[in-house]
């Protein structure tokens, strides 16, 4: 696989594996979660909390003897990566995880890992000793899709056998959801006309050719669960659903004189100041911080791809408080800027081998709006030429301009009248 269409894969796909910071005993920093800016303005976040229900299921190590519950399921995907450099996509769309490992562990047992995994070498065009090897583990291996699919066929056979227990539980009792009434036992109710049915194949067969398999609408004891009944004050459902759905549509453009485009907030490299112009940012930078990325930009001829990896490298720089100058790490984000400041390492960059690497196509925030703004280098000097120039626009792309003027239609009309009118004189 190569590159590009791996970072494609994991953009688009999502891989589950998360990056939050941590200096782990290793000495390394790691970025195990992907970094995202606060959106312009917004409050505190309001993400609901998810309750998980304890499960006995354990999740083994794919190559040591580790192992975890399955409700620490971060904790293993961490020890994979940093460990054994080996990352799993899409996790979240694994029907059962610990079947899904205990299986790859039996085949990592018979065959090396390289024979089903896409390798990612980092700092590619580095020393060797500095160059690491990363494993992904996807189904774009055939047999990673089959055990995923089987998995799913699985976890849906559980699902539907579950759900015919539900049917066949004589004992159910529950309180309903809505009101103070209590269900008992498996009633053979037919829900449209209610009559109670003997047995369930009765019921089924009376539902089908009935055509019951549906909640009378007629029966006004459910209209109070019903939330169409309170979109207008005054109206049932059966009022609102009668109305002229043409009465409701202008017929004039729709008007968007109301509508407001979400602001794109891009955020500093140094500092949290976010703003809805990317012109703004630019000049704070410069201003503020002594950083032109456009100067830095014309200096080293960068493409577009390197300005990506420049710019996410300084940014993961500086989240992990190291200077980016000169690698030196400090223990606050505060001091670490102080250092830039007083030693004039704002712009000073490392060796370009330092940052021109493939990790850095990664973005370090995942919001991040500078990336958006991004062009290639020449792209400015083009615009400005083509302005300067006296180039006539032609539909094909013609090396030679002078032989299409000289061999053109319209030069030997032209020809051809002066001398017509030699002759006629």
């Amino acid at each position: 696989m190569s590159l590009l269409c791996l970072l494609l894969f994991m953009h688009v796909s999502k891989p589950s594996f998360r990056f939050v910071l941590n200096d782990y005993p290793s000495g390394r920093d790691s970025i195990l979660e992907p970094l995202s800016f606060p959106e312009l303005g917004a409050g505190s976040p309001s993400t609901p909390i998810v309750v998980q229900h304890p499960s006995d299921e354990l999740l083994v190590c794919l190559f040591c003897s580790e192992s975890v519950p399955l409700l620490q399921k971060d904790t293993l995907l961490r020890h994979l990566l940093l460990e054994h450099k080996l990352v799993i996509a899409d996790i979240k769309l694994i029907a059962s995880l610990p079947r899904y490992l205990v299986y790859w562990k039996g085949r990592f047992l018979e065959q090396p890992v390289t024979d089903f995994c896409s390798v990612i070498k980092t700092n590619s065009t580095g020393p060797v000793e500095k160059q690491e090897d990363y494993f992904l583990l996807c189904d774009v291996l055939p047999e990673d899709r089959i055990l995923r699919e089987r998995l799913q066929q699985k976890r849906l056979e559980e699902v539907l056998e579950q759900q015919q227990k539900e049917r066949d539980d004589c004992y159910f009792h529950r309180l309903c959801l809505f009101c103070s009434e209590e269900c008992t036992g498996n009633s053979l109710q037919c829900l449209y006309c209610e009559k109670i049915f003997r047995d369930k194949s009765t019921l089924k067969d009376h539902m089908r050719k009935k055509a019951h398999r549906r909640i009378n609408a007629n029966n006004h004891e459910y209209d109070r669960f019903y939330v169409i009944n309170y979109l207008e004050l005054g109206k049932t459902w059966e009022e609102v659903q009668s109305e002229d759905d043409r009465e409701l549509v202008d017929v004039e453009d729709d008007d968007w004189s109301d509508w407001h485009a979400h602001p794109v907030s891009a955020v500093c490299l140094f500092c949290d100041r976010q703003s809805e112009t990317m012109d703004q940012i630019y000049t704070h930078m410069k201003d503020s911080h002594g950083f032109d990325l456009h100067n830095l930009k014309m200096e080293l001829n960068l493409n577009f791809y390197q300005q990506v990896k420049l710019v996410n490298f300084i940014r993961r720089q500086i989240h992990q408080s190291h200077c980016y100058g000169c690698q030196k790490k400090f223990d606050s984000r505060a001091d670490m800027m102080d250092h830039i400041i007083s030693e004039g390492h704002v712009m000073k960059l490392p060796e370009m081998s330092t940052w021109d690497q493939p990790q850095y196509y990664f973005p370090t925030y995942e919001n991040d709006a500078l990336l958006c703004t991004l062009s290639d280098s020449n792209d400015d000097e083009d615009n400005e030429a083509c302005c300067n120039e006296d180039i006539p626009v032609i539909a094909e792309d013609i090396s030679d301009l002078r032989v299409l003027k000289q061999n053109s239609v319209l030069n030997q009309l032209l020809k051809n009248r002066g001398r017509f009118r030699k002759d006629d004189a």
